[in-house]
């Protein structure tokens, strides 16, 4: 892979989104194209996001897209406490080592302004070397999950691809 722009490097990324009436067409996904222009402007080559159904459809979706070797999958949505939120135990069982302290910020970074944040029960780890985020389903959610991203996410990726001189 050649490396014409300083984060050219940085890979591949897919986006999952979780959301059973955007997968119907009931509306329109809102926080998919958020996060592809977040990981676009980040050096990060993308395809559309995935939109498919809260449930199973997530955890097939995510070992379907890990297939494809990409360095990051950001999913949102499926992370609160509804029957149908099932985005953390999909992604759970795919993660090889965990990065707790990801998710404790973004919790944080969201309590700043609404208590609900508590209430995110997302995972961030890795899957093999692709980082996974799980980001909540609200597009405020979602530009506080990569807020937090913002100033890692260059360091997170080369560490895990061991181009860090440590």
């Amino acid at each position: 892979m050649s490396a014409c722009e300083p984060a050219a490097h940085l890979g591949s990324a897919a986006v999952v989104i979780a959301s059973t009436r955007a997968a119907m067409g009931v509306y329109d996904d809102k926080t998919g194209p958020v996060i592809i222009d977040w990981l676009n402007e980040h050096g990060f080559q993308t395809s559309a996001p995935v939109v498919v159904p809260d449930g199973a459809p997530v955890g097939a979706a995510l070992r379907a897209v890990l297939t494809q070797g990409p360095a990051v999958v950001l999913t949102s949505g499926g992370t609160g406490l509804s029957p149908t939120d099932a985005t953390p135990e999909m992604t759970l069982p795919l993660l090889e080592r965990h990065i707790p302290g990801i998710m404790e910020a973004m919790r944080a970074a969201g309590l700043a302004k609404t208590p609900m944040a508590v209430l995110s029960r997302g995972y961030a780890g890795l899957a093999g070397t692709t980082l996974i985020v799980n980001l909540p389903g609200s597009p405020s959610g979602v530009m506080d999950g990569l807020a937090v991203l913002d100033p890692i996410i260059k360091h997170l990726c080369e560490q895990v691809a061991g181009t860090h001189g440590h």
